[in-house]
């Protein structure tokens, strides 16, 4: 699944491309599960186009399956392995995926491709983002758009140690983001309780500035996502005005972590998973050719968890 046109989820289509071939320190992994994220919506809308995305990339991040294919340099010990891979950019919707051998992780016999698309991608940023943001225990987060994948793991990993809070657009999904941790839960404009020590942001948008004025004396905002878009130009201003509390504002990427860290912390989520000490929230499973289905409900906002597609 290829992006024709950038904006609406329309401009997805199906295309066919020659079968990958490894080359050295590669491997082709054979799909079984897809994993959709925020950033998948935000290159389809045509947001990161300054970063080279042109037509006809084919989105996905990370996939799941059956090592099939490797290429020189890799350890033969990988062929025939049920894995989990980022896709290092793109590649993933896709009945093959090419992806570099140094970024493999075994899957644990007790978690599916489907869980591990639901956990390992989005557990990776929700964990590096709580450690950029110095979250120690006994503190307080609220999570910031805490329904989508990044957000229901953040959650579950800042429960371990401290208490948190979410903002989310109804009770019902306030009760799911309780069930996984969460010990207060605010409407989508943060209306309500303040007095906090970290926000984990996946939206940004142009209300960001206003959840400022929730934190903690040396409170720290870090945003993981802007599903939302960017911040507006104000945001500097609006830290000014509360300039004697010594707020921090920073923003976090994955790609900011070294391979090696990444593939050390997926491998621990999946763990956790296996052991059912880490919940996989699945949205839904969608055949790869109905991609844009998925796209559409992430744009309108009704889904709780992670997106998995799977090749037919």
């Amino acid at each position: 699944m290829a992006v024709q046109t950038f904006g609406e989820p329309g401009g997805l289509a199906v295309v066919e491309v020659p079968d990958p071939r490894p080359g050295a320190g590669q491997v082709v992994i054979t799909t079984e599960a897809i994993g959709v994220g925020g950033v998948d919506v935000l290159i389809r809308r045509g947001a990161l186009n300054a970063f080279g995305f042109e037509a006809g990339h084919v989105l996905g991040g990370e996939v799941a399956g059956t090592v099939t294919s490797l290429g020189a340099d890799v350890d033969e010990s990988w062929a025939g392995a049920r894995v989990w891979a980022p896709t290092d950019g793109g590649g993933g919707y896709a009945e093959q995926a090419l992806v570099p051998a140094t970024t493999l992780v075994r899957l644990p016999p007790e978690v599916s491709p489907v869980d591990a698309v639901t956990v390992a991608g989005s557990g990776v940023v929700a964990h590096f983002g709580l450690r950029h943001a110095r979250f120690a225990p006994g503190e307080s987060v609220l999570v910031r758009g805490a329904a989508g994948g990044i957000g229901v793991m953040a959650v579950q990993l800042a429960a371990r140690t401290g208490t948190v809070a979410v903002t989310t657009s109804s009770p019902e999904r306030g009760a799911r983001l309780r069930a996984l941790g969460a010990t207060g839960v605010l409407d989508r404009a943060g209306e309500g309780a303040g007095g906090y020590d970290v926000i984990i942001d996946i939206v940004a948008g142009e209300e960001l500035p206003s959840f400022f004025g929730k934190l903690n004396p040396n409170g720290r905002v870090v945003t993981v996502g802007a599903v939302g878009g960017p911040p507006p130009a104000s945001l500097v201003a609006e830290m000014f005005t509360a300039f004697r509390k010594s707020l921090s504002f920073a923003i976090f990427s994955a790609d900011s972590v070294s391979t090696e860290d990444r593939r050390t912390v997926a491998s621990e989520l999946l763990a956790a998973a296996g052991r059912g000490e880490v919940a996989t929230v699945v949205h839904d499973v969608l055949p790869l050719a109905h991609a844009e289905l998925a796209h559409r409900q992430l744009d309108a906002g009704t889904v709780f968890g992670r997106f998995a597609l799977v090749p037919e």
